[in-house]
């Protein structure tokens, strides 16, 4: 969710010295408690955090492992990248590696601190979203990484191995729904992509295959647990990186993949038709993500109706749910739209899911 300007300006005076850890976490637990109080007035059942304790998505890992290289990016970084921003644009960044300084080790779980608040103050069941790890697997530079890990599968062993852990803690403490946000995913169905990866001697048809296997051996043998996967096609400051139909994955995707939710991008004409739910099997779900939250305009419920209407005719009506496309805030930089927009998007998913399938869930 967009961060309120009160806790963007706390967590820039904590990245200046000049507020504490101990004042920075009540100005985040004051944040989560009206982000959850926002999602329960507009009538979600299934309620987030916010993501309030995060600059970005991706720290649900990159906060919480150490070992990798690089400077971590402050809140000034990501304000200073919005004033580039180009809304509804395509976001053109270079391929990101990183390099491994030592083994991996979790050495804060982000994710359980996140759970075991929200859990406590929502009256509503509350998710966690984690990065997947099939994103940082694909991010390894093994050029700059050989003295720590001799190969990329040692590599990714440690990160299946981490991630698991944090699921398996989360677990314990009660959460029921996961969902993992698997932006690499949106890559092979994206031309540019494609090409970037062949040029690099790689075989896309052998990465999706890997992809899939390494996502899968996150969740492996955890009962009890509602798993939704989010592909998602870019989302910082209301701009997007990739396009394409999910035509060339959707078989293999759907079918191999162990999660129960698919939480998909539809919110403009760049991700092609519905035509490739056709191969969702049978007890899974798929999430339209028909609600943008890159732009303020508020989309009409007939049109969405109508839409959902046209997704059925490939796939039983009671196997799909609605949602925003992504989140409202991929990073603490927001997307450009208002606290309000947000507020009335939330209550549009909610009102549409009522016309449409009678109840909310």
């Amino acid at each position: 969710l967009l961060r309120p300007v009160y806790l963007k300006q706390a967590r820039m005076g904590f990245d200046a010295g000049s507020v504490g850890a101990p004042e920075l976490k009540l100005i985040e637990d004051r944040a989560v408690r009206e982000a959850v109080l926002l999602q329960e007035r507009a009538g979600l059942e299934i309620v987030t955090d916010g993501e309030f304790r995060r600059l970005n998505f991706e720290e649900s890992f990159g906060t919480s492992v150490s070992g990798f290289g690089g400077i971590r990016a402050d809140t000034k970084f990501y304000e200073e990248r919005a004033k580039n921003a180009r809304p509804l644009q395509r976001e053109e960044i270079p391929e990101v590696r990183r390099s491994i300084l030592d083994r991996l080790r979790l050495v804060r779980n982000l994710p359980l601190e996140e759970f075991l608040f929200v859990s406590r103050v929502a009256q509503k069941p509350a998710k966690v979203t984690l990065i997947n790890a099939d994103h940082y697997r694909q991010r390894f530079d093994g050029g700059r990484s050989g003295s720590v890990y001799s190969s990329a599968d040692e590599f990714i062993a440690d990160l299946v191995r981490i991630e698991r852990e944090i699921v398996a803690s989360l677990v314990k403490a009660g959460c029921r729904y996961l969902q993992f946000d698997a932006p690499r995913y949106a890559a092979y169905v994206d031309a540019g992509s494609v090409q970037s990866m062949r040029q690099m001697g790689k075989d896309p048809v052998e990465e999706l295959n890997r992809s899939i296997c390494v996502d899968n051996d996150v969740v492996r043998g955890f009962n009890g647990l509602t798993l939704g996967i989010h592909v998602c096609r870019g989302n910082r400051n209301s701009m997007w990186l990739r396009e394409g139909g999910y035509d060339v994955i959707a078989e293999k995707l759907f079918s191999e993949l162990a999660h129960d939710r698919f939480l998909l991008e539809y919110d403009s004409p760049r991700t092609g038709s519905f035509e490739p739910l056709r191969f969702v099997p049978k007890g899974k779900v798929v999430v339209l993500g028909l609600i943008s939250t890159k732009s303020p305009q508020l989309e009409k419920i007939d049109e969405l109706k109508r839409r959902i209407d046209e997704a059925s005719k490939y796939i039983p009506l009671e196997q799909l749910a609605i949602s925003s496309q992504c989140g409202f805030s991929t990073n603490v930089g927001g997307n450009l739209i208002s606290e309000d927009d947000q507020k009335k998007k939330l209550e549009l998913v909610v009102e549409t899911a009522r016309q449409v399938w009678g109840a909310v869930g």
